[in-house]
Parts: C-alpha cells; sequence; structure tokens
C-alpha cells in the first residue's frame, strides 16, 4: 500500500494580508486574492484523481478546500479533521510580530530560533507546548490515515488543506523530525507539496517529491527571505538514466532530452538575475549549467568535490545485473544506505563529507543578493538537502531529485539556510516528477 499525500496550504487570508499572526482563532476569513489562489489550485490539481480530500474546519482551510473541490469533475465529501488544526498561540494571535516582539520579547526569540522550546499559558494559565501539541496532531493525523488505508490495502491520492504550521509539522513528522527543522522549510499560501508514503511491514517510508511548489499562482518560485539565494538543479537526462543504469563517475553526456530539459530550466528561470555559477565538473551538469545560463554572461566554475557517488564496479550495470553478483549489498543500499561502500566506489558518507565541504564555500562566497546556480547530480543533491533539512546521510532516499529539477534555498542571518522549494519540475510536464529516476 502507498499514499501520495498532496499538501496544500490555505489561500490568503484576512490576517495573512493584514500580517497578523493567526494561529486556531477562527476570526480570518478567505480573501478575493485567497479564492482566486485555490481556484488556481484546483486547476492544476484537476488532472490527478483523487480519493479523499481532508482539510482543517478553520473558515480559511475550510473555504479554500471548497473552492479547489469544485474544480474537480467528481464530487467530493471533504472529511474535516481536527488533528489538521493550526497552532494554538492563544494570547499571540491577533498580533502582529512586531506586538509579539515587544510585549513577550523572551518567547517571541525562542519562537523564531527553537519553536519547539516554546512554552505559553493556556485560558486555564497552564502551560504547554505548542509545537510539541502540534507534533502530536501530525503523529495522530499520520496513524489515522495509515490505519484506514492499510485496512484497504489500496494505493491512494489523498489531498490536504491546512495551515502553514501543522504542514511543516506533518512533513517534519514524516521525516523523523530533524532537529530544528520547522524554520528550515517554507509553505506559502496556496503551495503544492507532495509526500509519497510506502507502507513497509513494520514501519513506513517517506520521500518527499516536492515542497512549495507556486508556479500554479503565476509566481515560478517563491520569493526571496534571506540575505542571499542558492537555485540547485539536477543535470538533465542521460541515456543511461533512461535505461536505469549505474553511471556515477562515469562521464556521460546528456541525450536529446536532457538538452531539452536543460532548455525547459533555462526558460523557466530567464527572469532570474544570476550573479555567479557553479557545477560539479563532469560533463552531464556542467553542460546542463551551460545551457540554463546561455543567454547570460556568467562563468560557471567547476567544484570536483561536487562529481557524482563513484558506484566502483556497479558502474555501467543495470540494478537486475548488479543483484545476481551483489544481492546483499544492492537490498542494503536501498533500506540502510549509509552502511554500503560500493565496491571499489564510496560510501554515501564519503559523499557527505566533500559535498558539504563544497556547499560551506558557495555558502561562505554569497554576498548580499547573490543569487547562485549550483547544477549537481542525484546523489550529491540529496545529500546538501538533507544536511539542510537536519537530516543524515542514511535518509537520502526522503528526498527526490528529478532530472531537471529546481530546488531553491535562501541563506538567512548567521548562514541558515532555509529550503524554499525542492524539486519544481512542472516545466517540464505535469506537477507530478515524471523524469527518468536513474539507478540511484
Amino acid at each position: 500500500m502507498s499514499l501520495r499525500l498532496f499538501l496544500v496550504r490555505h489561500g490568503l487570508s484576512s490576517f495573512n494580508k493584514k500580517g497578523l499572526i493567526q494561529g486556531r482563532i477562527d476570526e480570518s476569513y478567505l480573501t478575493d486574492e485567497g479564492y482566486k489562489q485555490a481556484k488556481l489550485t484546483g486547476n492544476i490539481l484537476n488532472e490527478i484523481k483523487f480519493d479523499q480530500i481532508y482539510s482543517s474546519p478553520l473558515k480559511r482551510a475550510a473555504e479554500t478546500a471548497k473552492e479547489i473541490e469544485k474544480c474537480f469533475k467528481e464530487d467530493f465529501d471533504i472529511s474535516y479533521d481536527k488533528n489538521l488544526l493550526e497552532v494554538d498561540l492563544q494570547k499571540w494571535s491577533g498580533l502582529t510580530s512586531y506586538e509579539i516582539k515587544k510585549k513577550y520579547n523572551d518567547s517571541y526569540l525562542i519562537w523564531k530560533n527553537d519553536p519547539e522550546k516554546l512554552e505559553l499559558k493556556n485560558k486555564d494559565n497552564l502551560a504547554y507546548k505548542p509545537i510539541q501539541d502540534l507534533f502530536e496532531q501530525a503523529k495522530d493525523f499520520v496513524h489515522n490515515l495509515q490505519k484506514e488505508k492499510k485496512e484497504k490495502k489500496e494505493n491512494k491520492n489523498i489531498l490536504i488543506i491546512a495551515h502553514n504550521a501543522i504542514l511543516r509539522c506533518l512533513i517534519l513528522y514524516l521525516l523523523k523530525k530533524p532537529k530544528k527543522g520547522f524554520r528550515k522549510i517554507k509553505l506559502d499560501n496556496a503551495s503544492i507539496s507532495i509526500i509519497n508514503i510506502s507502507e513497509l511491514e513494520t514501519s513506513h517510508k517517506c520521500q518527499i517529491e516536492c515542497l512549495n511548489q507556486t508556479s500554479h499562482l503565476n509566481q515560478k518560485i517563491p520569493k526571496k527571505i534571506g540575505k542571499s539565494r542558492i537555485i540547485l538543479v539536477r543535470h538533465g537526462e542521460t541515456d543511461w538514466n533512461k535505461e536505469g543504469r549505474f553511471q556515477g563517475q562515469i562521464d556521460i553526456p546528456l541525450n536529446e532530452k536532457g538538452k531539452e530539459q536543460a532548455s525547459k530550466a533555462s526558460k523557466y528561470l530567464e527572469d532570474i538575475k544570476f550573479t555567479k555559477a557553479f557545477s560539479s565538473s563532469m560533463k552531464r551538469p556542467y553542460e546542463t549549467a551551460k545551457i540554463i545560463l546561455q543567454t547570460k554572461k556568467i562563468e560557471i566554475e567547476k567544484i570536483e568535490s561536487l562529481v557524482e557517488i563513484s558506484h566502483g564496479l556497479w558502474e555501467g550495470k543495470l540494478e537486475s545485473e548488479i543483484k545476481q553478483t551483489w544481492p546483499k549489498m544492492l537490498k542494503d543500499w536501498h533500506e540502510k544506505p549509509e552502511s554500503v561502500t560500493m565496491p571499489e566506489g564510496e560510501s554515501i558518507q564519503q559523499v557527505w563529507d566533500r559535498a558539504i565541504s563544497a556547499w560551506n564555500f558557495i555558502c561562505n562566497s554569497q554576498e548580499e543578493n547573490d543569487i547562485t546556480l549550483v547544477v549537481a547530480h542525484d546523489a550529491v543533491n540529496k545529500t546538501l538537502i538533507c544536511h539542510i533539512l537536519g537530516l543524515s546521510c542514511s535518509d537520502i532516499w526522503n528526498i527526490k531529485q528529478g532530472n531537471g529539477g529546481i530546488t531553491v534555498i535562501d541563506i538567512c542571518k548567521n548562514k541558515n539556510n532555509v529550503l524554499s522549494s525542492l524539486n519544481i519540475t512542472n516545466h517540464l510536464g505535469q506537477i507530478i516528477d515524471s523524469t527518468a529516476s536513474g539507478a540511484l
């Protein structure tokens, strides 16, 4: 049984528009712009066959859900679930960030820097931790969903409409709650994120297919929130990607489809004023970078430590061929990749160490308002994204990187990184990533 979750944050609300904290109170309503965003979201999601729709019962989410559902050919009974309610911030609701900072400065600093530690008083003057409580909600929602779907043993597409904080907690719960992860992801109004869940015998396997897609809202990538920005791209398709061969450090060039993907990425990013560019020293990412920057006079700096993982003796082989000689190692690679060193090749930890070293070099070179292009490979990009989210190299299968997929990272104060979007591929076709996944 597998579930594909489509997570949508509600459209622009009256409190959003005024810059007010909303929390759990139900005074905020969907604005005209919010209704427009909901309709645009429904139009793009109309291509998906959904099995069920869940929504928070709060007005701004419920109205978003109803507006989206109107766009579908099939009628749905929307399930309003209290486990999708927004974070309970008590007296903070209805205030601006400035007002909260002025009245509750110590608590506000905790909220901004480590929100899981935030403690407030409820109406009965009892202490509680709102984000920790929200993670319990997320846990209950996921468990109820899995229990219901497991009984039917069917693959399902599930649409979930809710709020910024609870959706972040849902995503982070499925990623096994990386430390301080709450401030490392961004979700815009009416954005779409997709999570794939595969049911195992005693647990589940989760993969983020995309995060915070906003192109259906006529906003190709989210607005910058930091002092500078890095746009990370996986190279276009090669013949070996298409055939499912492990290519690693064999220097396979782009095929015609890969060049087309790079051209589409170039068109998609044509309005971006890149200030610098870096690439793996291998042909396929460097060629992708050149095509993306074809109309821009920017020198691409090659970085050797961004090259793909060395698969050693596996390179050039299909998975079926590898299984004949290394069945246990291949199984371990899929289930616990951190335990595997490729025969005459590398471990994912070795890739992690060199890729993070390159990432730190790139981040340290960032100046105010820089927008930097980085083009690399599947395994390398996955390790970088895991690093940003506070995951480890054992978690690379939690991240998807499609050929020509675009990921946006904002560099904020104190060099903190925020994943503003992940694996945008709708410039290549559907909102679902249909690119060749390769053998990794």
